[in-house]
C-alpha cells in the first residue's frame, strides 16, 4: 500500500505536470493491486493509433471531433453504465476501458486523452451530477455529454442544473455560466476520488474508504476535511491512534466547526477504547 501511495504522491506533485490519464488509472490500484498500468496506457494509444488511421491530413478541429465522436462512441461502444451505475469499477479506467462502460467523469478522461493526442482543444467541466466537456472551435466553445457525444444546448444544461440551484430563472443562467469554467486536472482527479468515496461509504466497505482518504489527504493537502474524514475511516477500522492523530489535527485546525461536537465525541470513545486497549 506505501509503494502505491508513493507513487501516487509522485504522480500529482505538481499541478503543471500532472498526468490526468495515468493519475485516474492508478486509482484502480486500490481494487487491482496487480494491476499493469503501462500497459493499460499503452492499449489506449493503440485505440489512439486507429483513430489517427481515420483522420484525413487535412481535418480541422470540427472534423475531428466528429471523427472522434463516431471512433469513441459508436465504433469503440463507450456508454454511461446505466444497469449499476453505483458500480466502483466505473470509475476504474481499466475497467472502463475492458467493458465501455463507466460514468461520464471516467468516460470523459479517455475521450481527454484521446483528443490531446490528435490535436483536439479539450477540457473538463466538474458540472454538477454530470461531468462534461468542452471542446473549443474556431466557432466558438462546444458543450458535450462524454457518455454520448451530444452537444448541449444552453436550455438543456439549464435544465440539468434546476435541481442543484435553490431558484429557477436568471440565477440558473448566472450560475451556468459559472459552472461551466474548465476545471484543473488536480480537479478532476478529486471528484474521481468522492465518487469512490461516496459509492464505499453507502455499502460500507471501510478498508476501500480508507484507501480513498489516503488519496484524498495526498491530492488535497490544504483539505482538512480530508484528514478529519480519514480520521472516521480509521476510527471504522479500529486503528485506533492514526484515528486519534486525525481527528485531534482538525479540531486543533477548526476549534468551532460546525461538527466539533461529533468530532469530540468521537474522540473521546478512541481515548476510551486506547487507554483499555493499554490496560490489557
Amino acid at each position: 500500500m506505501t509503494r502505491v501511495l508513493d507513487y501516487f504522491s509522485t504522480l500529482v506533485a505538481e499541478d503543471e505536470s500532472l498526468p490526468l490519464t495515468e493519475a485516474a488509472l492508478s486509482l484502480a490500484q486500490d481494487a487491482y493491486p496487480d494491476l499493469d498500468l503501462q500497459g493499460t496506457l499503452a492499449e489506449i494509444d493503440e485505440l489512439v493509433v486507429r483513430l489517427q488511421r481515420r483522420m484525413p491530413d487535412d481535418a480541422d478541429i470540427k472534423q475531428k471531433v466528429g471523427i472522434l465522436n463516431r471512433f469513441f462512441f459508436r465504433e469503440l461502444g463507450f456508454a454511461s453504465n446505466l444497469n449499476d451505475y453505483y458500480d466502483p469499477d466505473n470509475s476504474h479506467l481499466n475497467a472502463v476501458l475492458k467493458r465501455r462502460r463507466g460514468i461520464p467523469i471516467s468516460l470523459a478522461v479517455l475521450y481527454l486523452e484521446m483528443a490531446e493526442q490528435i490535436g483536439v482543444p479539450v477540457r473538463g467541466v466538474s458540472f454538477p451530477g454530470h461531468f462534461l466537456l468542452r471542446v473549443t472551435t474556431p466557432d466558438g466553445d462546444v458543450m458535450l455529454d462524454p457518455t454520448s457525444g451530444h452537444s448541449l444546448s444552453e436550455s438543456e444544461m439549464v435544465e440539468m442544473l434546476e435541481p442543484y440551484v435553490a431558484s429557477a430563472g436568471e440565477s440558473v443562467s448566472r450560475a451556468l455560466r459559472m459552472l461551466l469554467q474548465p476545471a484543473t486536472r488536480r480537479e478532476i482527479i478529486a471528484r474521481m476520488l468522492r465518487n469512490l468515496k461516496s459509492t464505499y461509504l453507502q455499502t460500507e466497505r471501510w478498508q476501500r474508504l480508507l484507501a480513498v482518504q489516503q488519496r484524498l489527504v495526498i491530492l488535497l493537502p490544504e483539505s482538512i476535511e480530508e484528514v478529519r474524514d480519514r480520521g472516521f475511516a480509521y476510527a471504522r477500522l479500529d486503528y485506533l491512534r492514526p484515528a486519534l492523530e486525525d481527528l485531534e489535527r482538525y479540531l486543533g485546525d477548526r476549534p468551532d466547526a460546525e461538527d466539533a461536537t461529533v468530532v469530540e465525541s468521537q474522540l473521546h470513545e478512541l481515548r476510551q477504547r486506547t487507554q483499555h486497549d493499554d490496560r490489557e
